[in-house]
């Protein structure tokens, strides 16, 4: 409950922080977040999405509601971000900041996933498996080999230095922060998953970076953790039949702030889908069945988990043969069309063929018979009070096993599952890879439901908060993709900064439309080569590598030695350099993609023009997309109206964000893309932008 006495120590920690910061503006929307942030952290199942544009201030907003409201109820505050900046922006800058100008003293954790850190365990399995040509030389098949091929000179270098400063606590083991960086291979080996784990039963628990870190994080009173942690753990069963509280605080006892929260739908639904690629899954039982081999003869037993050795090999025998059924009916039924450059069968509704259908519900059955027994073997195995280097391997490979029978399980069950009248139905479908592959697919097509089960209904309080996530103040969108309460508040707060005469909106008059490739990427050409300022900071974005690529080739070679393309560096490298162009006068311009289009801060003459080459409507392909717009429009609605045009308006208003990015920026944006212009729905997102000053140039 938002109290008086409440009320009194958030005005007086704002007041602290106003009058600690050199510089210091009043801004009405900063203050006004505050408020509706202590409001809804306040009250018990509280909700609130706050659109807090660029320069509002709202992390500073947010920590002096959040941490007064927290230390108030005496639950923990636990700030979620997408990106490892605003992470460390949090842990490194801000949050620090806060308590030094209240005076007030709070225990702050970094939480990372367990793959962020290294895994003692497994760095002393490759340690010493070195001089044995890449194997473990400890006498086992090689089904338990760390190294899959024998390891490279500069892994051999980079692991002792990684041993050497881990064993000197001169390394925490935090992989972020390794001494020396290891290659994927190296890093892969080192790390662990949670399936590949023993936790409390290893003999490194004691020293394990990870579960230091987890202790730091119960110790904490405010957390910073990234959306898939969090999500992680919200998906995971706790105590009392709810969810969450395995790896982060209860949920009921903690107040989450979702940052950078566009990117919780798709996350949300990220985390919930499942693959199963058939020709690997076939191969990987069969090691499967020799590393159950090893386990049996290891422990000595005739009989784990109710199966002799001989009825779990025909388990795992049934399994595979189930596989292979299903990937000759599916090459029988369906013929991909050869142009295709990655073949993809989806099931209308998801809907798929009756035949698919019956041999998944025996692959479920089959699948759940087989993680139920590796369960009770890896557990045995596990539990051994003495099994040397050889119970650590089959520890870890067995876990790892059964991360990949769950995604099996998971699967099946959603192939072979009816969906609800009154729901979305899940999107299922199959692809054909690269080497001929084929890999089945399930994927729910809407967050809503899932984070209304575990987050809204089961925090003690909830926020979400980004620059965009309405569509020109109408957060329906955002709404039904997050499953947000009826009663949540949402509000839309205006810019600090005066767009109006900071910034100028320009929309050519191009004469070709996206829909015509080749003339649209020659049109776009030929305004960059004539129109832009090749001595300034530009940044130019495009929705496809194709047209960037297009782009490229077309332009005069004088204009390419200045572009700075996404992919021929690392992003990092790139804007380096491109920052170091812009200072020493030679002019750069970056051409980049999505990610290039938000959470890119390049103030003042860093980035004097945007252009954004077209509207950034979602790729129709996508099969979770177009799975869920067919719902809709069994339901007489309009998915490209409803969730196409409002998510194209938010990416759009996203990517203008990335000019004015202080009260001195000055600049302009550039649409080639005339549909704005000429379609009523471009119509509309014209209206929904910032109110830049306009200029759109008529066609002839």
């Amino acid at each position: 409950m938002l109290t008086d006495t409440l009320k009194d120590s958030i005005r007086d920690a704002y007041a602290r922080v106003k009058d600690g910061l050199p510089g210091f503006r009043t801004r009405s929307a900063q203050t006004r977040m505050i408020a509706e942030v202590a409001r809804a952290l306040s009250h018990s199942g509280g909700a609130a999405v706050i659109e807090a544009p660029t320069g509002t201030g709202k992390s500073m907003a947010y920590l002096i509601a959040g941490a007064e409201v927290a230390r108030a109820q005496k639950k923990k505050l636990l700030i979620a971000t997408a990106t490892v900046a605003l992470q460390e922006q949090l842990v490194e800058r801000d949050i620090p900041l806060y308590l030094k100008l209240n005076g007030s003293e709070a225990k702050v954790a970094l939480a990372k996933g367990r793959g962020r850190y290294l895994c003692p365990r497994n760095l002393r399995m490759a340690g010493s498996s070195l001089g044995d040509g890449g194997q473990m030389g400890l006498g086992f098949d090689a089904d338990l080999a760390l190294w899959s091929k024998p390891p490279a000179e500069r892994d051999k270098l980079v692991l002792r230095k990684l041993t050497d400063a881990f064993d000197r606590n001169e390394w925490s083991g935090d992989m972020d922060a390794a001494p020396e960086t290891p290659g994927d291979m190296l890093r892969a080996m080192i790390t662990t998953s949670a399936g590949g784990c023993t936790g409390r039963r290893c003999a490194q628990f004691m020293v394990c970076p990870f579960f230091a870190a987890r202790r730091a994080v119960a110790d904490a009173d405010i957390i910073v953790a990234n959306q898939d942690l969090v999500l992680s753990d919200l998906t995971m069963p706790g105590d009392d039949d709810n969810w969450g509280g395995v790896i982060l605080p209860k949920p009921n006892d903690t107040l989450y702030v979702f940052d950078e929260a566009h990117h919780m739908p798709g996350k949300t639904i990220d985390r919930g889908a499942s693959d199963v690629p058939l020709g690997t899954v076939v191969r990987q039982i069969s090691r499967l069945a020799r590393q159950v081999h090893a386990a049996y003869s290891l422990t000595d037993k005739e009989v784990i988990g109710k199966l002799t050795l001989g009825a779990g090999d025909e388990k795992l025998q049934e399994l595979s043969n189930g596989l292979e059924e299903l990937e000759k009916e599916i090459r029988q039924s369906w013929l991909p069309d050869p142009s295709e450059t990655e073949p993809m069968y989806r099931g209308s509704l998801g809907q798929l063929p009756e035949t698919w259908v019956q041999h998944a519900s025996l692959l479920y059955i089959a699948t759940a018979e087989v993680q139920r027994w590796l369960t009770t073997v890896r557990r045995t195995i596990t539990e051994m009070s003495e099994g040397g280097p050889t119970q650590e391997a089959l520890s870890r490979e067995l876990g790892m096993a059964l991360e990949r029978v769950d995604r099996q399980v998971r699967t099946w069950r959603a192939w072979s599952n009816d969906d609800p009248e009154d729901a979305p139905p899940l999107a299922r479908w199959v692809t054909l890879s690269h080497d001929q592959q084929l890999v089945c697919h399930a994927s729910a097509v809407s967050a809503g439901a899932l984070l209304r089960n575990i987050l809204w209904d089961n925090a003690s309080a909830a926020i979400m908060t980004s620059a965009t996530l309405s569509a020109g103040g109408n957060f329906r969108g955002f709404a039904d993709a997050v499953g947000l309460p009826d009663d949540a508040v949402t509000i839309s707060l205006p810019s600090p900064f005066d767009l109006g005469a900071q910034a100028r909106l320009e929309v050519p008059a191009l004469s070709a439309l996206p829909d015509a490739r080749e003339l649209h990427a020659e049109a776009v050409t030929d305004w960059l080569a004539e129109h832009l300022d090749w001595d300034a900071g530009n940044l130019v974005l495009f929705t496809s590598r194709a047209k960037l690529e297009r782009v490229l080739q077309r332009l005069p070679i004088d204009k390419v030695r200045k572009v700075r393309a996404q992919g021929s560096l690392g992003k990092t490298q790139l804007i380096a350099e491109h920052i170091a162009a812009i200072e020493a006068g030679k002019g750069s311009t970056l051409f980049g993609l999505a990610s290039f289009g938000e959470g890119l801060d390049l103030p003042g003459k860093l980035c004097e023009t945007v252009v954004i080459t077209q509207l950034p409507f979602a790729v129709p392909t996508d099969p979770v997309g177009a799975t869920y717009a067919e719902w809709l429009e069994s339901r007489g609605r309009n998915p490209f109206l409803e969730v196409a045009v409002p998510e194209a308006t938010r990416l759009l208003t996203q990517y203008c964000g990335r000019l004015i990015r202080s009260e001195t920026d000055r600049g302009r944006i550039v649409l080639l893309d005339r549909r704005v212009v000429t379609r009523h729905y471009g119509t509309q997102m014209l209206k929904a932008l910032p109110p830049f000053q306009r200029v759109i140039e008529r066609t002839a």
